[in-house]
């Protein structure tokens, strides 16, 4: 059994793999770990779309064909919520890359590199059927967390990217997806490169008063 505090306290976004196969029986191992996850009435209505070997390299090189040209469709964070994505940036791109805010080119290279799959051998797409709300969405997430937490606990790592879903189209044809399907993100699984700065990053959280409010107790 695996400690599950210390595969908790482990678990963060990796943004560099080694080029290193992740074994099949490995990867279906954390597969079926995750498919336990609850969901409402135990519809189970997370939808994976898996690549590998030449399937990943050949979605890599169209999503990346477009990425080079247009921005990615993600939505906008409402204003109040912005700072986040900034602080996280000036992390991310700032301490852990030595990227300057000004520099524009360096700073649109690191991003393309999300289109890469920050070189994980094996991506994930991450589907849940259009007609499903929000109590689903919530057993996607809880799906998500448990796989990357099994993935962790046997070396692996992961990194869940929004940012893939940016490129809808270019996913629905290449992966041969659904259209009764939305694309919620993409997750890039392999052997996490633990020189790179970035991968030593501790990025902090709220403390619980932030989030949690308690009554009575």
């Amino acid at each position: 059994m695996y400690n599950i505090d210390e595969t908790i306290k482990a678990r963060h976004s990796i943004r560099k793999f080694l080029p290193r196969p992740v074994p099949k029986d490995l990867l279906f191992e954390c597969l079926e770990l995750a498919q336990l996850a609850p969901s409402n009435s135990n519809i189970q209505p997370w939808r994976l779309f898996i690549a590998a070997g030449a399937e990943r390299d050949r979605l890599q090189e169209a999503l990346l064909a477009v990425a080079r040209e247009k921005a990615p469709n993600v939505p906008a964070l409402p204003e109040h919520f912005t700072h986040f994505r900034s602080e996280l940036g000036a992390q991310v791109y700032g301490v852990g890359m030595g990227i300057a805010s000004s520099d524009k080119e360096a700073r649109r290279a690191a991003v393309l590199r999300n289109w890469e799959f920050f070189g994980a051998p094996v991506v994930a797409i991450v589907c849940m059927d259009k007609e499903l709300g929000p109590a689903d969405a919530l057993g996607v997430g809880m799906y998500l967390q448990t796989l990357v937490l099994a993935l962790t606990a046997r070396g692996l790592a992961a990194c869940v990217q929004v940012a893939l879903a940016g490129y809808p189209e270019v996913i629905y044809r290449e992966l041969e997806v659904p259209r009764q399907l939305s694309i919620l993100c993409g997750v890039s699984i392999g052997y996490p490169d633990l020189e790179f700065p970035v991968n030593k990053l501790k990025i902090g959280r709220a403390l619980i008063a932030n989030n949690v409010m308690v009554r009575g107790y």
